[in-house]
């Protein structure tokens, strides 16, 4: 495990699997990440909404929703009937605000700085926080990972140390688990030759869909 063939085989079972994407395919991820371009103020709002509506949900299911949402939202819809279409208050008033201020927003993360800042800008906007900043930030071209629950049993199983397994959270990441994701993502950059954001949505995407045991877990 953890090497580039290993990895390769994902990536490529994956694709057979007709499972090789998020809300862009593996093959966009990677040139977006490669060549990242300017969002428009809508297409950062779409950005945003999937993530919001991505977290508990089987990726299908998020792009069904996401796909409701926001030809709902191109349509006037306002965050009642939104509603309608997915029944979560939060995440829906969540996406109906950042619709609405979507050219603010927008600007706002392109004015920041540093890769560092436009992720604590994006940990600021509604539902987001910290873990999804990291998704949302990749998906607008940012070679960043997502520190979720299953790069952290990853990270965890590459350092093969059997303690980091009890402080696995996906509210509150663990500063030991995030330096074990981290070496496990440098030593894949240095094999494959990939971005950390492209490693990391293939290995999302193979342990959600258990191609990877976890039985030293």
């Amino acid at each position: 495990m953890f090497d580039a063939e290993w990895f390769w085989e994902l990536d490529g079972r994956l694709r057979q699997m007709g499972l090789d994407n998020d809300v862009q395919s593996f093959d966009q991820i990677r040139e977006n990440l490669a060549h990242p371009r300017r969002c428009t103020p809508d297409e950062f709002a779409d950005h945003c909404a999937y993530v919001i509506l991505a977290g508990g949900f089987s990726q299908n299911t998020a792009r069904r929703i996401h796909t409701l949402i926001c030809d709902a939202l191109r349509r006037g819809a306002d965050a009642g009937q939104l509603y309608q279409i997915f029944h979560n208050k939060n995440k829906t008033v969540a996406i109906d605000r950042i619709w609405r201020d979507r050219v603010t927003f927008c600007a706002g993360y392109y004015a920041c700085r540093g890769v560092d800042a436009r992720l604590n800008y994006l940990a600021q906007l509604p539902h987001i926080g910290r873990i999804t900043a990291h998704h949302l930030g990749r998906n607008l071209g940012e070679d960043v990972v997502k520190y979720d629950i299953w790069i952290q049993r990853l990270g965890t199983l590459y350092a093969r140390n059997p303690a980091l397994a009890a402080k696995i959270n996906n509210a509150h990441l663990d500063p030991d688990v995030r330096a074990a994701c981290d070496d496990m993502f440098n030593a894949l950059v240095a094999v494959t030759d990939m971005p950390r954001g492209y490693i990391d949505v293939v290995l999302w995407r193979a342990a959600q869909n258990k191609l990877i045991s976890f039985d030293f877990l």
